[in-house]
């Protein structure tokens, strides 16, 4: 296998290493893959991933304590601990890589999907969408 040459495609091979270790470890924790989308079993899969991921996005912003608009008082010297609020945000990511990996996809599919829609929402925000 070739080494890992940029950050994602790092960050895809250890959420890749890390199934395969929870794989081992706890039987039954991750399905062999890739996943048959066209599958109950594998949507629910997908799905569960996907919950996952966005529980840990709440997580995350429980951290912010000064967002809502009706709050009269300004709480910014509430101070945010980043660096909880960041491992969290990976916690999620780290959901989403798998949910890619499972199904099949690479960093390489990520990264051109990415720009695809980049393209699209540029174009959008250019043309008053």
């Amino acid at each position: 296998m070739k080494s890992p040459t940029c950050k994602l495609e790092i960050m895809f091979q250890k959420r890749l290493e890390f199934i395969n270790e929870m794989k081992e470890t706890i039987k039954g924790s991750y399905p062999e893959f890739p996943l048959d989308m066209s599958k109950k079993e594998s949507q629910q899969v997908c799905r569960d991933l996907a919950l996952k991921g966005v529980e840990e996005m709440f997580e995350a912003l429980q951290h912010l304590k000064n967002w809502k608009p009706h709050r009269q008082t300004d709480l910014s010297e509430v101070s945010i601990d980043k660096d909880e609020f960041l491992e969290e945000i990976v916690d999620a990511f780290n959901y989403f890589f798998a949910m890619l990996i499972v199904t099949g996809f690479n960093q390489e599919d990520l990264f051109d999907a990415f720009l695809v829609k980049d393209d699209i929402i540029r174009k959008r925000l250019k043309n008053g969408y």
